[in-house]
């Protein structure tokens, strides 16, 4: 399995102006790459190779006046770009033709100097080094402070150097890790994602949603004003805005931390989890969207995923269209719609139920079954013997449903 670690690095400032010198070589690399393409769509011309992009944009272009500059930064982090340029190209191709499932990809836009995140890469042939001193060692730049929050696993196969809004420099670092199996348990949960309770298990364990989104909002709210009236274009008005990043980067990272510390603790005390597939995307357009994007379900149900597979554990995800509200947990009925105020409801066999804690036994169920599923078992009645006048096709029969006979249920 590969894993990202990404770690804190400080920069001197002669370092900085030298990564943004990689940045902006990469952007423009990046930049020119796209544009040859679509000049070369627009002009009826064939797709332009991978190989011919590079030498074009990279070896050709570093021989002229205005792209000498080019040869000012690793040739590395250069040909990563059009990597990602390329990768870019086959992902919205794929999204085109239908081999590439989920939500539909767009085609690729040109980078700005004033996007929030700046990245570059190196891979093993550029030659990066981890120090015996803790530094990073990188081509062109030098050797960079780094925070160890923890050691690598094993020699990484690259690093990324990463800056976002609020001014902040991460190195990510790509390495291969092997499973770590936790001894086997005989629990099982089921997991019932919400806004009232971020997380409700099937044991009837409640876990309250922290909002911190909603607890930072007042200081946001003051950051945000101060931003507003600050002349656009002026030093004041930057300065004002890496406030406010780092005022939603520190409640960003107080939630991953949060997550991953609730990801670790269930993932260890039971052998499964099931959680419901959630349209997170179509909830972020309603009118809870600034609550279901400080919850986070996401991210959340993505840590778990991956921690299972790294300790031995079964993930599963239910159907987002499975009925796990309405349907209750000891006779299977299947009752109607409820509004979101009605947090407990009676079913007609006489059983009470919280409403979270019946969707997430409902939700434990389903993915029992879907687990013995995968594993063989057999969930479907065997197959019956037609009668023969339902077997037969008359040739004289007509073509519209309407007219086809009704068949019988035994």
């Amino acid at each position: 399995m590969q894993l990202r670690y990404q770690f804190r690095v400080y920069p001197t400032p002669g370092q900085r102006i030298d990564l943004a010198r990689a940045f902006g070589c990469a952007r423009v690399v990046f930049n020119d790459g796209l544009k040859l393409r679509r000049q070369a769509r627009e002009a009826g011309l064939p797709y332009v190779s991978d190989a011919e992009l590079s030498k074009q944009v990279i070896t050709q272009a570093k021989a002229t006046p205005e792209r000498t500059w080019l040869g000012e930064v690793s040739a590395v982090v250069l040909q990563q770009a059009l990597a990602d340029l390329n990768t870019a190209y086959r992902n919205f191709f794929a999204s085109v033709t239908g081999k590439r499932k989920g939500r539909k990809v767009a085609p690729p836009r040109f980078r700005s100097r004033k996007d929030n995140r700046q990245a570059i890469r190196f891979t093993k042939n550029s030659r990066f080094k981890v120090l015996d001193n803790g530094h990073l060692r990188l081509p062109k730049i030098g050797d960079v402070v780094v925070r160890w929050s923890r050691s690598l696993p094993s020699d990484p196969s690259s690093v990324a150097i990463i800056t976002d809004a609020a001014g902040r420099y991460f190195a990510s670092f790509v390495v291969s890790t092997t499973d770590e199996p936790l001894p086997e348990l005989d629990s099982e949960v089921g997991i019932d994602l919400g806004l009232t309770h971020f997380a409700v298990l099937s044991d009837g364990t409640k876990v309250a949603a922290p909002r911190f989104l909603r607890r930072a909002a007042r200081k946001l709210k003051r950051l945000q004003q101060a931003l507003s009236r600050k002349r656009r274009g002026s030093q004041n008005r930057k300065k004002a805005a890496v406030l406010v990043a780092r005022a939603h980067a520190r409640v960003a990272d107080t939630r991953r931390d949060w997550q991953h510390k609730l990801s670790t603790t269930i993932i260890r005390e039971n052998q499964a989890v099931y959680v419901e597939d959630l349209a997170v995307a179509g909830l972020g357009r309603t009118r809870l969207a600034k609550s279901v994007h400080d919850a986070g379900w996401a991210s959340f149900t993505a840590m778990l995923e991956y921690k299972a597979a790294k300790y031995g554990r079964t993930f599963g995800r239910v159907d987002r269209f499975f009925p796990s509200t309405r349907m209750c947990s000891q006779c299977g009925r299947i009752n109607d719609k409820m509004a979101l105020n009605v947090r407990w409801w009676d079913c007609p066999c006489g059983t009470t139920h919280d409403r979270d804690v019946n969707a997430a036994i409902n939700v434990l169920a389903a993915g029992q079954a879907e687990s013995l599923n995968d594993r063989g078992a057999h969930v479907r009645p065997g197959l019956v013997p037609a009668a023969r006048r339902e077997a037969v096709t008359h040739p004289d029969a007509a073509c519209s449903t309407r007219s086809v006979e009704g068949i019988s249920v035994l």
